[in-house]
C-alpha cells in the first residue's frame, strides 16, 4: 500500500486526518477500513430528557398553550444543542471515522429535520436508535427501524394518518396522510425514477396506517405503537403485489419487499458511489455496488467492503467537496481543538449549517454545487481565520501540514503556508487551501 492510499483512507472514507493517523495506517489502509465494518457495542444514548418532552409539547400545541409550548421548545433546544455538540465531539475524536461517516450517510439518507421544531430533542436519539445499530446489518432492518421511530412518524406525519375505512376513520374528520409513504418510495427505497405511481403511494400509505405513537401508556416517553383502530382494512396492491389484510404485518412485509427491489439496489448503489467517489460516479462502481446489494439481500457490511475494494474509490485527485460539517470536523481533527456544545453550534451556524436541519426530506445535498457559492467560500475563510487565532502559541504550521496531507499537497499551497506573515495566517491558509476543501 502507498502513502496515497493512507491519505485517501483518512480523508475520503474517514473524516480528515487526526494527529498521527496517517503514519499509523500506511501499511494497511484497507485493513484499517475493513476493521471498521465489524460492529462494536452501540454508542449509548446521551443522558438527559431526550424524547421525554414530545408528548408534553404535542399536548401544548393541541391546546394552543403558548406559554407551555414555549417552555418545552426551550428545553428541546437545550437538548438539541448539548447532544449535537456531543455528536460533533465524537466525530472530531473517533478512531473509527469510516464507521462514523457511514452513520452520517445513512442518517442523511433517512433524514428527519429540526425544521419541525418539536423534533429538537429527538434527532440525535433517532440517529443512535434507528441508524447506528444497523450500519453493518441489513438495509431492510434499518428501513423498518427508521420508519417506526417516533421521530420519523412525527416528521412525515404518519402518526396522524388514519385509514378512511378504519374504526377511527369512520368517527373522525382526519384521514389518510401520504407523506411518509411517498418519501419511502421516492427517497428511502426505489428512487424518483424507480417505477412507482401515485396509486402505489396511496397503497403504501394505507398499508402503514396504524403505525403511530404510543401516548396511552407512560407519558414520560414516546414509543412506536401499532394501533389497529386507525389501520385501513382490506387488501392493497403495491407495485403489482397483493398485500392481504394482516394489520401491522402488512407494513413489515411491504417494507421488506421494497428493500429488496432492484430499483432500491440501484438507488442505494448510486448514492453510496456519489458520496464516496464523485458527484457523477463511474457506472462501473455503481454497478458493482448494485450487484452486491442484490446478491446479499441488502447486506450493508458487504456493501461497505465492496466500496473499499473499488478501484475508483482510490483514485486521485480528490473529487468530493466537503460540506460545512465535514469541513468543520476535519479542522477539529487536525488542530485538536475541542469546542463546547454551544460553541459547536455557533461555529457551524457561522458556516450556514445546523445539524439535522436539512431543508427537505431529501436531506442535505451531496454535490459540490450546493456548497461552493462565493458567500459560502468567504465564510470558510473568515471561519478559518478565527479558528487559527484560537490555536496555542508556538503551534508549528508545517507539522499540521504534514499531519493533514503528508506529501499530498501542491507546491503552491506549501509555499503559501511557508511564506505566511504569521503562524495563525499560515494555519488559516492551510484550512482554506484547495486540498483541505476536498476529500
Amino acid at each position: 500500500m502507498s502513502k496515497s492510499d493512507a491519505f485517501i483512507a483518512v480523508t475520503r472514507f474517514g473524516l480528515g486526518a487526526a494527529d498521527g493517523e496517517l503514519r499509523k495506517i500506511t501499511s494497511g489502509p484497507q485493513d484499517w477500513l475493513k476493521a471498521q465494518t465489524v460492529p462494536q457495542e452501540t454508542v449509548k444514548q446521551s443522558a438527559g430528557r431526550a424524547g421525554e418532552l414530545i408528548p408534553e409539547f404535542l399536548d401544548n400545541l393541541r391546546r394552543r398553550d403558548e406559554q407551555g409550548a414555549q417552555l418545552s421548545a426551550t428545553e428541546s433546544r437545550r437538548i438539541y444543542t448539548e447532544e449535537s455538540g456531543e455528536r460533533f465531539l465524537r466525530h472530531a475524536t473517533t478512531t473509527r471515522p469510516f464507521e462514523e461517516r457511514l452513520v452520517m450517510f445513512w442518517s442523511n439518507h433517512f433524514t428527519v429535520s429540526v425544521l419541525k421544531r418539536v423534533l429538537g430533542s429527538l434527532v440525535n436519539t433517532y440517529e443512535n436508535d434507528a441508524i447506528r445499530p444497523y450500519v453493518h446489518g441489513r438495509f431492510s432492518d434499518m428501513l423498518l427501524a427508521v420508519t417506526r421511530h417516533p421521530a420519523m412518524l412525527i416528521y412525515l406525519d404518519n402518526a396522524q394518518s388514519i385509514g378512511p375505512d378504519s374504526k377511527a376513520g369512520m368517527r373522525r374528520e382526519r384521514g389518510l396522510n401520504e407523506n411518509l409513504a411517498r418519501e419511502i418510495l421516492e427517497l428511502h427505497t426505489l428512487g424518483v425514477d424507480g417505477g412507482y405511481s401515485q396509486l402505489d403511494v396511496l397503497a403504501l400509505a394505507k398499508i402503514i396506517t396504524g403505525w403511530t405513537l404510543d401516548r396511552n401508556g407512560d407519558k414520560a416517553k414516546v414509543a412506536y405503537r401499532f394501533q389497529e383502530s386507525t389501520h385501513q382494512p382490506g387488501t392493497k396492491v403495491l407495485l403489482g403485489r397483493t398485500f392481504r389484510e394482516q394489520g401491522e404485518q402488512e407494513g413489515i412485509e411491504a417494507l421488506r419487499f421494497l428493500a429488496g427491489h432492484p430499483s432500491t439496489a440501484r438507488h442505494i448503489a448510486f448514492k453510496l458511489a456519489r458520496h464516496f467517489i464523485a458527484d457523477q460516479p463511474p457506472e462501473s462502481a455503481v454497478a458493482a455496488l448494485q450487484k452486491t446489494f442484490l446478491d446479499t439481500q441488502g447486506d450493508l457490511q458487504a456493501m461497505s467492503r465492496t466500496l473499499i475494494a473499488l478501484d475508483a474509490a482510490w483514485q486521485m485527485p480528490a473529487q468530493k467537496f466537503k460540506n460545512p460539517y465535514e469541513f468543520a470536523v476535519s479542522a477539529m481533527r487536525l488542530t485538536g481543538l475541542r469546542p463546547e456544545p454551544a460553541q459547536t453550534l455557533s461555529a457551524l451556524v457561522a458556516l450556514n449549517y445546523r445539524p439535522f436541519e436539512a431543508p427537505s426530506p431529501a436531506g442535505f445535498e451531496d454535490v459540490a454545487a450546493a456548497w461552493m457559492s462565493p458567500d459560502a467560500l468567504l465564510k470558510r475563510v473568515e471561519w478559518s481565520k478565527r479558528l487559527a487565532l484560537r490555536m496555542p502559541g508556538g503551534t508549528d504550521p508545517t507539522v499540521l501540514l504534514a499531519t493533514a496531507f503528508a506529501d499530498h499537497v501542491s507546491s503552491h499551497t506549501r509555499q503559501s503556508i511557508q511564506r505566511a506573515a504569521s503562524g495563525s495566517d499560515a494555519i488559516a491558509l492551510l484550512l482554506v487551501s484547495p486540498e483541505f476543501q476536498r476529500r
